[in-house]
């Protein structure tokens, strides 16, 4: 038999879990915030990469690319939604991957994601509803947190616990090996899956 005293902690700690899951969206919500979606940003160590880094013996950085992912780019691109990248890093790597992809929003070296996500939706005459965002650590949890109760957001399998934890989404790949194309298709789903009409209610 668990004393009070045990039991009282126990609960405290269940209710931070419960507090920190999002609601679960239904249906029609889901295909209403996918259908209105225009942009979706990505984190990239973590999201775009697995995180590991390579140094050359002239210490050149390399880092790998799913090429998934870019799939995952062009059919949203397709379906009228753009993609950009907002991430801490100040890597070449990333702005070359960007150039590949033809991405016109790379914000690198950004320590407030918030902050400069809010500034390019100002930019782009977006609001936050118009915008999706996939992230993985402990620097994206503002900006998860903020664009769950607006639009759409995810996270790699492998992301920390604190980040699965806030978003609307939980990918069945980790980042690098195909997380952003997982993402991108539940968008895509979710914007094709047009909601069953509810039936009139006749006395």
């Amino acid at each position: 038999m668990v004393s009070r005293k045990r039991a009282a902690p126990r609960r405290q700690a269940a209710a931070r879990r419960v507090r920190m899951r999002p609601a679960k969206l239904s249906a029609e919500e889901l295909h209403r915030r996918a259908a209105r979606l225009r942009l979706v940003l990505t984190d990239s160590d973590g999201v775009l990469t697995d995180t590991g880094v390579y140094y050359s013996e002239r210490g050149e950085e390399l880092k790998r690319f799913s090429i998934r992912d870019g799939m995952g780019v062009e059919r949203l691109r397709n379906a009228g939604v753009e993609t950009g990248i907002v991430t801490g890093e100040r890597s070449p790597s990333v702005v070359r991957r960007a150039e590949k992809l033809g991405l016109r929003h790379v914000l690198l070296g950004v320590k407030d994601k918030l902050g400069a996500v809010q500034a390019l939706c100002s930019e782009q005459g977006l609001t936050l509803d118009e915008v999706g965002f996939i992230g993985d650590d402990v620097n994206d949890l503002e900006v998860l947190t903020v664009l769950t109760s607006h639009g759409l957001t995810a996270a790699p399998a492998d992301a920390l616990p604190s980040v699965l934890g806030v978003v609307s989404h939980v990918c069945s790949a980790p980042g690098g090996h195909g997380a952003f194309r997982d993402f991108a298709e539940w968008i895509l789903g979710h914007r094709a899956a047009a909601p069953t009409p509810r039936r009139s209610r006749r006395p």
